[in-house]
């Protein structure tokens, strides 16, 4: 089967705001299932580690591609991708 290619990742951290709170990678976790059982769709979530000027957080990379066994128009995809950083930043502060 052939199909252009595209890709999209979203870097998210776990810290609550700028406290000295974390999320768990499984609360992101948790928010991403929801997301695509909703809508039918896939992701990837990867664990990170942010490193930055004396300070380090954890995190993870969520990704997204365009899967040939489900198409969607990369306009919708990238509407998706929209729609999920939205909500992990507004769940995850």
């Amino acid at each position: 089967m052939k199909s252009k290619t595209w890709e999209a990742q979203i870097f998210c951290g776990l810290r609550k705001g700028y406290s000295s709170e974390f999320y768990t990678i499984e609360d992101l976790e948790k928010i991403c299932q929801e997301y695509v059982d909703e809508i039918g769709w896939c992701v990837t979530v990867t664990p990170t580690k942010f490193i930055y000027k004396k300070g380090n957080e954890p995190g993870a990379i969520i990704g997204v591609i365009l899967y040939p066994r489900f198409p969607l128009e990369i306009e919708e995809l990238k509407a998706r991708v929209q729609g999920l950083a939205y909500l992990l930043m507004v769940r995850l502060g």
